[in-house]
């Protein structure tokens, strides 16, 4: 196995670790004012995510540094391309950073009605906008012969790729709905539960039609066969059952459930790219691969050098502080930070 393939392979465990993190992150987001029937409800589910919300971003960041580094080619082609979903990607997160920090500075009910109505809409558009964009990557978009990106804004939203945001922004939903029966105690638990109940349906239909329109959108038929493998039954079989699951309250079977299907959706995106990191619709030669796109030799061989000693400090930090957090937030006002 060469560097270019350690570096796709490693890329693509980056956005895994994000999807499964950020996705009930964002979940809990979309969910708040379902769920949030009074202030101290509210405060409870901001406070479910408040000490991970950011550390769960910083796989985002990574991840688009390593490729602007291992694949610097690839960087430039998606970040032109998709320039204006990405900025819209990024207020998103500004604005949903500033609403946690901003809610709690004073307590009139408008100012945080306003921040709280930030913090779902900075949680809902980049659920949907990151399942857009993924889609587009296997999908195939407009790229011509120098690696440039020659199509519009509106070739993105395909039905394919808008069927992709949803089945993302629904997924999400219900990962972070588990989440938040996990996290919380009292009704806001018991509600979380009853709120996954009624999702997971919609999640799992939007999600297994999306990948079966990945057959017909994707050449995933030509690179896998009749037979969709291992990964992509461990993901229908992981949403499927989550209902049950759910049904049944082992809520915290039913997360890992929600989890093994987020990373196997993602895995597959990556098993449909490689050798490719994006497709050209224009025509196949011009796809960017994990060759014409790398950076030279020597980059490679000093960054895995890099990420051989930090990315295990990385996974302990975050896992320690998931360990410490790890209690139920309690309807306890006095105890609640945002």
């Amino acid at each position: 196995m060469d560097l270019n393939t350690i570096w796709f392979l490693l890329i693509a465990v980056l956005y895994v670790g994000f999807f499964l993190l950020e996705g009930f992150d964002f979940g809990v987001g979309i969910l708040l004012p379902f769920l949030g029937r009074d202030d101290t409800r509210r405060r409870m589910i901001l406070n479910s995510i408040g000490p991970h919300w950011d550390g769960n971003e910083v796989w985002l960041l990574t991840a688009g540094g390593a490729t602007f580094a291992a694949f610097p080619h690839w960087y430039a082609t998606m970040f032109s391309g998709f320039y204006l979903p990405f900025l819209l990607l990024l207020v998103a997160l500004i604005i949903r950073g500033v609403a946690f920090e901003f809610r709690s500075k004073d307590a009139d009910p408008r100012w945080r009605a306003l921040w709280d109505g930030c913090a779902f809409v900075g949680s809902l558009v980049p659920s949907f906008l990151l399942g857009v964009a993924f889609a587009n990557l296997v999908r195939g978009v407009p790229i011509d012969a120098a690696m440039n990106y020659v199509g519009g804004f509106w070739n993105l939203l395909n039905p394919y790729a808008l069927l992709g945001g949803l089945a993302c922004t629904l997924v999400f939903t219900l990962h972070g709905a588990i989440f938040l029966s996990l996290k919380t105690a009292g009704e806001l638990a018991a509600d979380a539960q009853r709120a996954a109940l009624r999702i997971w349906p919609l999640a799992a239909l939007a999600l297994l039609g999306y990948f079966g329109a990945t057959y017909f959108a994707t050449d995933l038929l030509t690179k896998l066969g009749i037979d969709p493998g291992v990964v992509p039954v461990g993901m229908a079989a992981a949403i499927l059952v989550t209902g049950w699951l759910v049904r049944t309250r082992q809520m915290g079977w039913a997360f890992a459930m929600t989890a093994l299907s987020i990373a196997s959706s993602i895995a597959i995106v990556f098993m449909i790219l490689y050798p490719r990191v994006m497709i050209s619709s224009l025509n196949p030669a011009w796809s960017l691969t994990i060759y014409n796109a790398a950076s030279g030799a020597t980059t490679l061989r000093v960054m895995t050098t890099v990420a051989l000693f930090l990315v295990p400090l990385v996974l302990v930090y975050q896992a320690w502080s998931y360990w410490v957090f790890r209690k139920r937030i309690e309807p306890r006002p006095e105890s609640l930070t945002y």
